[in-house]
């Protein structure tokens, strides 16, 4: 029990951050070092493609993949971001990380950061899409068809393009690993549009899956409840964000070291070689989920 509890509880600091948000503005810092998972060689001198790997889950899965052998390559949006310190901790792991800055919902730039990763690695093994954009609205009338476009470009354009970009150089015991959500099973009244794209890549990911099974390239899907990364304090009232992660079992939101390790079982063949086309949930005891 004591591994659950060492982890930071609501209430949280009442804290608002405007976009583009920035986890070293979080307090409580998220966690994503995992200074007690060990490395196994497991993707021994692999190559990363990472989206959204500037801060929260990605920066995390970065870190792990790096601890287990491979280089990373991380996609971001924006200018201002966080991107510089997942390549330092990549670094720190001894291995090599580039940084890409790339909107994943326009063809044309996945289709460059595939081709970055090549120039600078020489070859591409695991494709991680976790890119996300989310607003929160009270109801359906405030919902805006050009929120309601980015989301879905980002959210799940975005996965599509990334994958038909690396599909190509991508070969048997490779990985696609898309991030989906929670409310993707379950809904989420404030998040109609969010929600709808995480049902949309649980569905993606099954249905590349079964199309590339023949190939050897696994696809599958990790499906976390609330993680303690950016994105919610920079879209809900302060107050709200004092007790994100409240109402789960474990009474508190998961750290992004505790979501990663689920990528690299997903990445790894030695671990998960006969596994393609699952979404997994991670969503502190919640059994509703499933």
């Amino acid at each position: 029990m004591d591994a659950i509890q060492q982890y930071p509880k609501p209430p949280f600091p009442e804290q608002h951050l405007e976009k583009p948000e920035l986890e070293s503005e979080l307090d409580p810092q998220p966690r994503y070092a995992a200074p007690r998972y060990r490395g196994a060689g497991k993707l021994q001198d692999k190559v990363a493609l990472i989206t959204g790997g500037d801060s929260g889950i990605g920066r995390a899965v970065a870190v792990l993949f790096a601890r287990e052998g491979a280089d990373i390559a991380i996609v971001y949006l924006e200018a201002d971001s966080d991107a510089g310190t997942t390549c330092c901790a990549v670094a720190e792991e001894g291995r090599r990380a580039i940084a890409i800055r790339a909107d994943v919902g326009q063809p044309e730039a996945c289709r460059e950061a595939v081709e970055r990763t090549l120039a600078e690695f020489g070859h591409l093994n695991i494709l991680v899409n976790n890119a996300a954009y989310q607003k929160h609205r009270d109801s359906l009338d405030e919902l805006t068809a050009e929120q309601w476009d980015r989301t879905f470009k980002t959210n799940i354009y975005g996965y599509f393009h990334m994958a038909q970009a690396a599909l190509p150089h991508l070969a048997a015991g490779d990985a696609i690993i898309n991030t989906g959500s929670i409310t993707g099973l379950e809904g989420n009244k404030a998040l109609l549009d969010y929600a709808a794209t995480k049902g949309a890549i649980h569905a993606f990911t099954k249905s590349l899956a079964a199309n590339l099974v023949q190939s050897g390239i696994r696809v599958n899907c990790v499906a976390p409840g609330p993680v303690w990364t950016p994105l919610n304090p920079a879209d809900q009232a302060p107050g709200q964000v004092a007790r994100f992660g409240a109402e789960t079992p474990y009474g508190r939101p998961a750290q992004p070291e505790e979501i990663a390790p689920a990528y690299v079982y997903f990445a790894s063949t030695v671990d998960s070689g006969y596994v393609t086309g699952e979404v997994l949930t991670l969503a502190g005891g919640e059994i509703m989920a499933a």
